[in-house]
């Protein structure tokens, strides 16, 4: 990582404007590395402007305080002229140009600098300066190992350290997967020294459901669940699977099933689950896994997808009968008898 990082530590001593996104659907690492590189560069005197292809879910949009973030799908004109007035293009937490949605024409066209920050596997080809750490947790704790690398952790205070915490505890499961490591604890034991209070992060993020949201997940559980694990021939895998109806029985918001899909894993004897959800343009679908079972190339060969070995997004544009169908019968080739 040294070659790129000191790439990006001489872009950073340079007079530039700075234009950071983060992939669409944001989610806590993509809005806790976007807001804590904003701080991060306002605190080393830089012109830094923020976009997002949409809103985040309502318990971490707060995060976003203090940005003047713009939203591609309520102000595309003004998402637009940032791409024009900006010198330099800084990529959080995804490694495809596809994950910015309707948005990735500017990143595509854009003239300037590119950088990309990310920990997802198999990143695209399209930065200047890519620095990828699959290893990382979450692109929250590699923007800290970037800038402690580059000797820049003066630049770090309290709103920063703020919003990269956000990023670690949600994209580690308030640090339970396996991608958190004795570094991770070091990095946030100095957050904490720098004054954060993590209880109040968790508190905002993780303790405010509505009563519609904890109905959904009640539901899901009770009514939408299907194991697969019955009989010699069963597999250690679950799915949740929820339509356009039943989200919006439960007035459905965005964020609402986040995590959703661990309650899967927690049943005894489970290796793998997939949260299944029907959204106007098809079918979302959601991996997770543990030990030796690994989701991220399953999605990727068969749902449009990918992400981490543990983790992983897909997407079908069949109907949700078809999507199962074709789920269920994949089954030996994520569990090889």
């Amino acid at each position: 990582m040294q070659q790129p990082l000191e790439a990006l530590k001489t872009l950073l001593q340079t007079d530039q404007r700075f234009l950071l996104i983060a992939h669409k659907s944001p989610d806590g690492d993509a809005v806790g590395s976007l807001v804590g590189m904003f701080h991060l560069l306002k605190n080393l005197g830089k012109k830094v402007e923020v976009v997002l292809p949409d809103p985040p879910a309502v318990n971490i949009v707060g995060f976003l305080k203090g940005t003047d973030c713009l939203f591609y799908s309520s102000d595309s004109n003004a998402v637009e002229n940032r791409f024009m007035e900006a010198d330099c293009l800084i990529c959080l937490d995804f490694n495809a140009i596809s994950r910015v949605g309707y948005m990735q024409y500017l990143l595509a066209g854009f003239q300037g600098k590119k950088v990309l920050i990310d920990h997802h596997t198999e990143p695209e080809n399209f930065a200047d300066i890519t620095i990828s750490e699959v290893s990382c947790s979450s692109t929250c704790q590699l923007i800290y190992q970037c800038f402690e690398g580059m000797d820049l952790l003066s630049s770090m205070d309290q709103h920063a350290a703020r919003c990269l915490y956000l990023g670690m505890t949600t994209d580690t499961g308030s640090f339970r997967f396996p991608s958190v490591t004795a570094k991770t604890h070091k990095i946030v034991a100095d957050l904490i020294e720098r004054g954060i209070e993590q209880w109040k992060i968790h508190q905002e993020v993780f303790d405010n459901n509505s009563v519609d949201q904890l109905q959904l997940r009640g539901f899901a559980v009770s009514e939408k669940l299907v194991l697969l694990n019955q009989g010699s021939h069963g597999f250690p895998f679950g799915y949740i699977w929820l339509t356009k109806d039943d989200l919006a029985r439960f007035n459905y918001q965005p964020g609402d099933t986040e995590g959703l899909v661990n309650t899967i894993l927690s049943i005894e004897g489970m290796k793998a689950g997939v949260l299944i959800q029907e959204k106007s343009d098809g079918i979302k679908m959601s991996f997770r896994s543990k030990d030796e079972v690994h989701v991220n190339q399953f999605a990727k060969k068969h749902f449009n997808g990918g992400g981490h070995v543990y983790a992983a997004g897909g997407f079908s544009p069949d109907s949700m009968d078809v999507t199962i169908s074709k789920l269920l019968s994949l089954m030996h080739e994520l569990f090889p008898r």
